[in-house]
C-alpha cells in the first residue's frame, strides 16, 4: 500500500501469456501458506478471521452480527447491465465489441483524450445512445441504496458514468463516481474551463451538434474521465480517508482490470472480508505485479466469490439477511415512479409540440387572411 498510486485512467496490460499465467498458478498454489507469511505487508492477506465460512451465507451472518458497520461497494458496469447498458468487455455483447460502425482505430479510443479531441463525434453518437435518463436502476442499484437506508453504506465507489446510483437514492456523500459523470460538463480549453449543466449538454447531444463551448469556441466535454486523464481528487482524498475504516468490501460487476479503481481492494485493513458478486472471477495484476484474486480465492480466510449476476447475487444476499421483501418492493415502488414520471414528461411534450402546431395553423390562417 505504500507505492505511490498512478493519477490517471489506464488498463492494467497483459504482459504473460495465458499458458505461462496457468503455469504460474499450477507452482505457486502449492506454496500459499508459505507466501502468506512472506508477502503479509505488501500483499494484506494475513490478520484476524472474521468470517465464520466463506461463503455468502458467513457474509450474511458478519453483517447481522453488528460488527459490521461501514461497507464499501465498489461497482462497475457489471452492474448496470440488466438495465439494458453494455458492459465494456463481453467478447460478443459487451461496448468495445459493438464499437465498429465507428470506424475507430482500436475500441478503447473512443474514451482516449486525444483521439477524443481530434474526433468527437464517435464519443457524443455513443452518448446518445447510453445517455443518463434512457434506463432504470437495476436491483444491485437497489441494494446499495438498501444498504445506505439501513445505515451500513460507507461509500459507493463507482466506474459507472451512467448515473444510475443517483437515480437509485445515492446522494453526492455517499458516492465517489471515479471515472466521472455526465451530471457536469466542461470546456476542454485550459484557458476557459467554463462550465455547462447537464441539461445544456443534452440539449446539445440530441440535436446531433457538437458541443461548443459559447466563450472561446472549444468543444466542451462532460465531465468523465477518459483514459490519460486525472481521476477527480475527491476519488484520492476519500479513498485515504474511507477504506482504513471499511469492514466489509463488496466488489461487483468489475473486471478490476483498471487502474487505479483496481487497486482499491488493497487498501482495506489485512482482516477485512471482500465479497465479489460478478459473472466471473475478477482481478488482473495488482499494483505488487501478482494475481491477487485468483490466488487468495484459493486458500484465503476472508474472500467470499459469489459467481452470479449482479441482481442475483444481491437478492441472495439480501434473502439470507431478511432484506428480500423489501428490496423488491422498493424495486417495484421505483421503477413505477420513473414510468409514471416519464409519462407525465411525455405527456407534457406532446402538449407543447400540439400548443406549437396550433399557433402554427393560427399564424398561417392569419397571413392568409390577411
Amino acid at each position: 500500500d505504500s507505492a505511490p498510486e498512478p493519477e490517471v485512467r489506464h488498463k492494467t496490460p497483459t504482459s504473460v501469456s495465458a499458458t505461462h499465467r496457468q503455469s504460474y498458478y499450477l507452482f505457486i498454489f502449492p506454496a500459499v501458506d508459505f507466501l502468506r507469511n512472506l508477502f503479509s505487508k505488501t500483499l494484506g492477506i494475513s490478520g484476524e478471521k472474521v468470517l465464520d465460512e466463506l461463503t455468502l451465507e458467513g457474509v450474511a451472518r458478519y453483517i447481522q452480527s453488528g460488527a459490521c458497520k461501514n461497507i464499501i461497494c465498489m461497482v462497475g458496469a457489471g452492474i448496470s447491465t440488466s438495465a439494458g447498458i453494455p458492459d465494456f468487455r463481453s467478447p460478443e455483447t459487451g461496448l468495445y465489441a459493438n464499437l465498429q460502425k465507428y470506424n475507430l482505430p482500436y475500441p478503447e479510443a473512443i474514451f482516449q483524450i486525444d483521439y477524443f479531441k481530434k474526433h468527437p463525434e464517435p464519443f457524443f453518437a455513443l452518448a446518445r445512445e447510453l445517455y443518463p435518463g434512457l434506463f432504470k436502476p437495476t436491483v444491485c442499484h437497489y441494494f446499495i441504496k438498501l444498504l445506505k437506508d439501513k445505515g451500513l453504506l460507507k461509500r459507493c465507489y463507482s466506474q459507472n458514468i451512467d448515473t444510475l446510483e443517483r437515480v437509485a437514492g445515492l446522494e453526492s456523500e455517499d458516492l465517489i463516481e471515479a471515472h466521472g459523470t455526465f451530471y457536469s460538463s466542461h470546456c476542454v480549453s485550459f484557458m476557459c474551463r467554463s462550465e455547462y449543466s447537464m441539461d445544456w449538454m443534452k440539449v446539445k447531444i440530441f440535436s446531433d451538434d457538437i458541443p461548443k463551448c459559447e466563450k472561446c469556441n472549444s468543444l466542451v466535454k462532460p465531465d468523465i474521465v477518459f483514459f490519460g486523464e486525472n481521476l477527480p481528487k475527491r476519488f484520492f482524498t476519500s479513498m485515504a480517508m474511507d477504506f482504513p475504516r471499511c469492514d466489509l468490501l463488496i466488489i461487483m460487476g468489475t473486471s478490476l482490470q483498471v487502474q487505479p479503481f483496481a487497486a482499491l481492494v488493497g487498501r482495506v485493513s489485512k482482516s477485512c472480508p471482500r465479497l465479489l458478486i460478478n459473472l466471473e472471477k475478477a482481478g488482473g495484476v495488482s499494483p505488487h505485479n501478482f494475481p491477487w484474486w485468483r490466488l487468495l480465492n484459493a486458500r484465503s480466510f476472508r474472500d467470499v466469490a459469489h459467481i452470479s449476476t449482479c441482481d442475483d447475487g444481491c437478492l441472495a444476499l439480501a434473502d439470507l439477511l431478511g432484506w428480500k421483501a423489501e428490496l423488491e418492493e422498493m424495486v417495484k415502488r421505483e421503477h413505477e415512479k420513473i414510468d409514471s414520471k416519464a409519462k407525465e414528461e411525455q405527456a407534457n411534450q406532446s402538449a407543447v409540440a400540439t400548443g406549437k402546431a396550433e399557433t402554427g395553423k393560427a399564424e398561417t390562417g392569419k397571413t392568409k387572411a390577411e
